[in-house]
């Protein structure tokens, strides 16, 4: 791979040697996604939503930024935690530690881990902005990893978004995992897809480093998106000779991703 360190360095770097073998030794054990809560396919339904400012769509159609509006319209109760729990830990230099977290939904006021504070409509869709404006990818839905790390009993009823940096997040694990754990609980946003176009790709792998999941190779000097993206379109927003696409092709796809999340999580 061109253009300084490889994307497996990169990730390294982030994670440590010993981390990465243990996440490796875990994703492998037989059964684990049949009966650990966190991987449980009934349990986890997350979605990125891609924060391009230049996504192709079908006229008319709202932004992905709009199914987080949404939801911050209709939940129940709205919490911002403190700090990221992820940047803190790994000491992120990048990305800004004081953007946490943003629960909603019944169980959004039972956290005990962290700090957090109660706030209404306004101050969530500002708080959203803040994240989005400082280049992290909104991660939104239940994960069931949410209620072990802010110890909140798991009633279907918390709804989590992580606003995610490629450096810390807790989600870059994943890189590790088999595609068939990943698919069920990290599904690309409905009808979003990533397009490379190999006459404008020059090889020069800012984007590979940039992707949370590695699955960005650079072969024979051309970038290659495999079958592990999910869509979350950072690899757009570093490219510098406008290689990648984000498209966005149903223009329904607002209502179909509430009504998916709908079916793991209460929020309202």
């Amino acid at each position: 791979m061109s253009g300084g360190k490889t994307r497996r360095q990169v990730h390294i770097k982030g994670i440590g040697k010993n981390m990465e073998r243990m996440m490796k030794g875990f994703y492998h054990l037989p059964l684990v996604n049949r009966w650990h809560p966190w991987l449980k396919a009934d349990r986890t339904d997350m979605r990125w939503l891609p924060i391009n400012q230049d996504i192709e769509m079908p006229e008319g159609a709202p932004m992905p930024l709009t199914v987080l509006d949404r939801i911050i319209e209709e939940a129940s109760h709205r919490a911002i935690i403190d700090y990221c729990g992820c940047r803190k830990g790994w000491g992120c230099k990048d990305y800004p530690v004081e953007i946490g977290c943003l629960l909603m939904g019944d169980s959004s006021l039972e956290a005990k881990r962290f700090p957090f504070r109660e706030v209404g409509v306004d101050e969530a869709k500002e708080h959203a902005r803040r994240a989005v404006d400082a280049g992290l990818v909104p991660i939104v839905g239940k994960a069931r990893v949410d209620n072990f790390i802010f110890k909140i009993k798991d009633r279907h009823r918390l709804l989590t978004v992580c606003f995610c940096c490629e450096c810390c997040c807790v989600t870059r694990f994943s890189a590790y995992a088999p595609l068939e754990f990943i698919e069920p609980s990290q599904p690309p946003l409905e009808s979003v897809t990533i397009s490379l176009d190999p006459e404008k790709c020059k090889g020069c792998g800012k984007c590979a480093q940039k992707c949370y999941l590695q699955a960005i190779t650079v072969t024979d000097k051309k970038a290659v998106i495999t079958e592990y993206c999910r869509a979350c379109g950072r690899c757009a927003t570093v490219c510098p000779n406008d290689a990648i696409e984000v498209r966005l092709s149903d223009p329904e796809f607002v209502e179909k991703t509430l009504d998916r999340i709908r079916t793991y999580v209460k929020y309202d």
